[in-house]
């Protein structure tokens, strides 16, 4: 058995191919899969659950269709869709898991994250992280109405690109020695990651010990999903 991992597709209207290649997906019918997980930034953007857009809508019956038939599913909040609560997670089947999270593969501990809170060295973006995962802010937030949210979320999504045009590449990747910290936290010799859009296999030294860093791609220009067995993972990248 095969478990599955995944990571930002920001599924969003305004991208119809990547809806249908993930819908396509989701049926995983070439693989013999004991477990699915969704490691963040599912959606572009997401402003509660109380928002039934039709490709909302289409996605949470596809991963419904996918834990009712034969898969269990693990959601973890990336920076895009951290409000998703609830609502979501029963009507999907989906278990929502904690940002980070160890979990044991074929007999590997591993480390699971997003991956943003690796990024230490873009310290207005960290900023910004803990005042909107504040349950007050929340709370706030989510008290707005749908308009009111999807303008705030706009206006967000607005400065983040602007923002983003202007930093350099090495500030929007993880910071090694914020890795190595998580990593001798958990005790682990094995890291899964997103957020980044830098699929790969990094290995290094860890406290005289080899560790693995492992980082999935978008799904922009890209299918990017990992597998792993009992003969090992496998991270592939399938292009568009």
């Amino acid at each position: 058995m095969t478990t599955v991992f995944i990571s930002d597709l920001h599924l969003d209207a305004g991208r119809p191919a990547t809806i249908e290649r993930f819908l396509d997906f989701a049926r995983l019918e070439d693989i013999q899969t004991s477990a699915l997980y969704i490691l963040g930034d599912l959606f572009e953007a997401w402003i509660g659950d109380d928002d039934i857009e039709p490709i909302n809508l289409k996605v949470m019956e596809t991963l419904a269709t996918l834990t009712k038939t034969k898969t269990p599913c693990f959601f973890m909040h990336g920076n895009r869709d951290f409000l998703i609560g609830d609502t979501f997670t029963n009507a999907t089947g989906c278990q929502l898991i904690e940002d980070p999270k160890v979990v044991e593969i074929e007999g590997n501990q591993v480390l699971l994250t997003h991956g943003d809170l690796l990024c230490t060295d873009d310290e207005p973006y960290q900023e910004l992280r803990r005042v909107v995962r504040e349950p007050n802010w929340q709370r706030n937030f989510l008290s707005k109405t749908l308009e009111e949210r999807r303008a705030i979320a706009n206006d967000l999504r607005s400065r983040s690109l602007t923002e983003t045009a202007s930093k350099p590449e090495e500030i929007m990747d993880v910071n090694q020695d914020a890795v190595k910290t998580m990593m001798r936290d958990h005790n682990v010799k094995f890291m899964l990651h997103g957020h980044t859009h830098r699929p790969g296999v990094h290995t290094f030294a860890l406290d005289g010990c080899q560790a693995t860093r492992i980082v999935l791609g978008a799904w922009d220009n890209q299918s990017s999903i990992l597998l792993w067995d009992k003969k090992g993972f496998r991270l592939k990248t399938i292009p568009h």
